[in-house]
């Protein structure tokens, strides 16, 4: 009997281990090769988390257990700009030409780029071939408060409305990264396909093995309490509240109150600036930590900071699973409801009002003085984590829906 075969289209998303970034593609392809599908992994040429061209011979040189393929792009500068337009869409016929070539049970496929998932949703539609798409982020909704201006709005966003609007219609299921993505599938099409929500999450096996391996090796006085926030310093993450909530905790005495910064961006070099002018000698920046390193300082970590600035378009981040994954209590600023249901509902930890000094440090010392309840927080965080975001359990949901839609 002949293998199922699938084709992971996403051109934005599929990193590898052996790259920075995300990898939830890879951790799909994976799967799906462990439960013996014949799997492509259909990826770029260019490595959009570096904004460089991808070492395509060490990826090839890891032999991952899938094949892994490349659409030739353009390359760019921004993760919003007129240029990474021009390049998605000139990836378009590349890659419905690459499909062209191949023959597939399955085609999954990442939303964004829009108009790449609106290409491979119409052919599938043409070929009858089963189409999925995993929603990542919703363009242009996720653009609202940071594409200001009027002209590139004017371009681009009624072609990233439509582009969505037809892959909503052609698909036959959809999986998305949070709930609210997932209801996007469905909010103005009033269609009856399968649905489910898969989020990113992480793999607590690698998670706990980094903690085993470095935590011996991160110091922490007995008398620390640590607050860390991990990922990207760029607009949507208010890291300025944070290190000015901290610099006022160090006026008022509580100089055992520790914040790690761990991650980079192009607002590190304006972080590190507030933070010496405001004399906030309590905050470390860490810089880009390698993921195992990270593990482990958010284990040693009390709280974890899910901080975002007023009107973020984010729903369930990634850094969220981790932070989970480790067990700390969770104070989140993102104001989307389904990230503060999540909070609330599996007492993990509290949410409180962006980008408020006085809000920040009062929730802080709630922490720091309820340490038991801080305590508990966080095992909850890891019970939830066990539950609902490790991938080993979680993404066989996927795998069961495509199988599903072969029946």
């Amino acid at each position: 009997m002949s293998k199922k075969r699938i084709g992971i289209v996403s051109l934005g998303y599929a990193w590898l281990p052996c790259e920075p970034g995300p990898s939830r593609f890879y951790y799909i392809a994976k799967m799906f090769s462990e439960k013996g599908w014949d799997v492509d992994l259909i990826g770029t040429s260019f490595q959009h988390f570096k904004k460089e061209p991808r070492d395509k011979d060490l990826i090839l040189s890891q032999n991952y257990p899938f094949k892994t393929s490349f659409i030739e792009v353009k390359p760019y500068k921004k993760n919003i700009d007129v240029r990474r337009v021009m390049s998605n869409h000139l990836a378009v016929k590349a890659t419905v030409d690459y499909l062209k070539q191949n023959e597939y049970d399955v085609i999954y496929c990442s939303i964004p780029q829009n108009d790449v998932a609106s290409a491979v949703a119409e052919y599938c539609h043409g070929k009858k071939i089963p189409f999925v798409c995993d929603i990542e982020d919703l363009w242009p909704e996720a653009m609202e408060m940071v594409v200001k201006n009027r002209f590139l709005r004017k371009l681009i966003f009624p072609k990233f409305y439509k582009d969505a609007e037809r892959v909503y219609a052609l698909c036959d299921a959809a999986v998305g990264t949070s709930e609210d993505y997932t209801e996007r599938a469905v909010k103005y099409n009033h269609r009856e396909m399968p649905l489910k929500t898969v989020y990113v999450g992480c793999d607590m096996d690698i998670f706990d093995r980094g903690v085993k391996e470095h935590s011996d090796s991160i110091e922490k006085d007995e008398n620390e309490f640590w607050i860390t926030y991990a990922g990207s310093i760029g607009k949507s993450y208010d890291i300025d509240t944070l290190i000015k909530a901290s610099a006022s905790l160090l006026e008022d005495g509580y100089s055992n109150i520790k914040i790690k910064i761990l991650g980079t961006g192009p607002r590190l070099e304006e972080m590190r600036k507030l933070k010496d002018e405001i004399n906030a000698k309590n905050v470390d920046f860490l810089g880009y930590t390698q993921y195992p390193i990270m593990a482990a300082y958010l284990t040693k970590s009390e709280v974890a900071l899910n901080s975002f600035i007023k009107g973020a378009p984010q729903s369930i981040a990634n850094k969220v699973g981790d932070y989970l994954a480790s067990g700390s209590a969770i104070l989140n600023t993102l104001e989307n409801d389904v990230a503060k249901s999540l909070i609330d509902s599996n007492e993990v930890g509290i949410n409180i009002e962006p980008e408020n000094v006085e809000e920040l440090k009062k929730a802080i010392l709630y922490f720091y003085e309820n340490r038991e309840k801080t305590k508990a927080m966080g095992e909850n965080a890891r019970r939830l984590c066990e539950k609902r975001f490790d991938r080993k359990t979680s993404y066989l949901e996927i795998i069961d829906l495509c199988e599903s839609l072969l029946k």
